[in-house]
């Protein structure tokens, strides 16, 4: 009666723990189940039985290894092929699936690998694009970020598997990359990165001025695995140097091509760049977005923001004006002080008639600013100053309201 009381608590234990994750209910996998059972096995203080149970489990898992080698030796696992981007078709790789999601939830608690797995196969279908594969992959695993936050350290991861192939297949370093294989890629990709960006006017030819093979050497691979998804997503869309939209960069070799670019003019600059690399990479320090942008480039403008007066004449108004735009295009934010600028109803001295006053022009300057973006990188942003003491003052505060003359709105 004592075991039977035993293991309905450790059960009661395992259902409980589902409930709680699954309130709606759901699919649950052997294997999470087997976990729990040990868990729980573990908390109950049953030792003994815990590493019986262990080593059981760990006898099955090989008997069902063997037994699936052996299956996808006869045959593709499911039917299901992958149509590649020469049209080619090969067998889905199941097992490189299995490695690049047991990669992504390594180290990660309250993460299946199964989930994703599972969730990501039903999607599939036979003659299926390798980027739609992919796509499958790391969709699933956002979608489950909402049940569990550290999904999307593993959307993140099952991202960078995108982003090597992107990148390695790009430079001509390797195809079907793992994270593991990174620690000796990075190196290598480093020297054919600058060497290629070059040659396509994309990278400042001084950085191969460079001890590339010290650089390479000081990249650290895991600091990949730091990335949410959020934040690696947004590097991919805005940030990544791309070659006809395609990134030819890879996180370590973006922050050290910003390095590289904040260090020219250091000293020694391979030491300074490894030493401002490790600062960027660690998150303990980020540049902001100009500098992501343009260090080590053709043109490494570092800057944020940019500050101007407007002074009280046609030409100098419209050459601010010009300046906003050229500023924007090259540059960052922007901040216009009007202040000299004459109020409604002043007098001209050239016309013999009356000032219209500042926020016509502030109209030019908004249509100014979204035609000419931030280098097709980002929106373009403006940020116009009034003093208090100004006559236009309360025709410029209440620039924001949705009521009035559009003119002049």
């Amino acid at each position: 009666s004592r075991i039977h009381e035993t293991v309905a608590k450790l059960t009661e234990m395992v259902s409980a723990t589902f409930k709680r994750r699954m309130p709606s209910g759901g699919t649950i996998h052997i294997e999470d189940i087997q976990d729990q059972v040990e868990l729980s096995l573990m908390r109950a203080g049953e030792h003994k039985i815990a590493r019986d149970y262990v080593i059981y489990r760990e006898e099955h898992a090989r008997a069902r290894a063997d037994k699936v080698d052996e299956q996808e030796e006869v045959s593709p696992h499911l039917g299901i092929h992958i149509t590649q981007s020469d049209g080619s078709r090969i067998p889905l790789d199941i097992k490189r699936i299995n490695t690049i999601v047991a990669e992504a939830c390594a180290g990660l608690a309250d993460v299946s690998e199964n989930d994703i797995i599972d969730e990501a196969m039903k999607s599939l279908y036979d003659g299926v694009s390798q980027e739609e594969l992919s796509t499958s992959l790391v969709i699933t695993a956002r979608t489950l970020i909402e049940q569990e936050p550290n999904y999307s350290y593993a959307a993140a991861r099952l991202l960078l598997d995108d982003l090597r192939a992107e990148a390695l297949n790009f430079l001509g370093v390797a195809q079907n990359a793992t994270q593991a294989d990174m620690a000796e890629l990075y190196a290598r990709a480093l020297p054919t990165y600058i060497e290629r960006g070059i040659e396509l006017e994309l990278l400042a030819p001084n950085l191969a001025s460079y001890d590339i093979d010290a650089l390479g050497k000081a990249l650290l691979p895991e600091r990949d695995l730091q990335f949410t998804y959020l934040g690696l997503q947004t590097l991919y869309d805005r940030y990544f140097i791309h070659s006809d939209e395609t990134r030819i960069e890879l996180p370590q070799i973006f922050f050290m091509r910003v390095a590289m670019g904040l260090a020219t003019e250091e000293d020694n600059p391979t030491e300074r760049a490894i030493e401002f690399y490790r600062l960027l990479s660690s998150f303990d320090y980020m540049s902001s977005t100009p500098t992501l942008f343009n260090a080590g480039t053709l043109r490494p403008q570092l800057s944020s923001c940019y500050l101007t007066t407007v002074p009280d004449d046609l030409h100098g108004i419209y050459g601010a004006i010009q300046d906003n735009a050229m500023l924007s295009k090259f540059a960052g934010g922007l901040g216009n002080d009007w202040t000299p600028v004459r109020a409604l109803g002043a007098y001209i001295k050239g016309t013999n008639g009356k000032s219209q006053g500042v926020v016509p022009f502030l109209k030019v300057v908004n249509d100014t600013a979204v035609a000419v973006n931030q280098g097709g990188k980002r929106k373009g942003a403006v940020c116009s100053y009034l003093e208090t003491w100004h006559m236009d003052i309360e025709e410029f505060v209440e620039l924001r309201k949705n009521t009035g003359d559009d003119r002049r709105r």
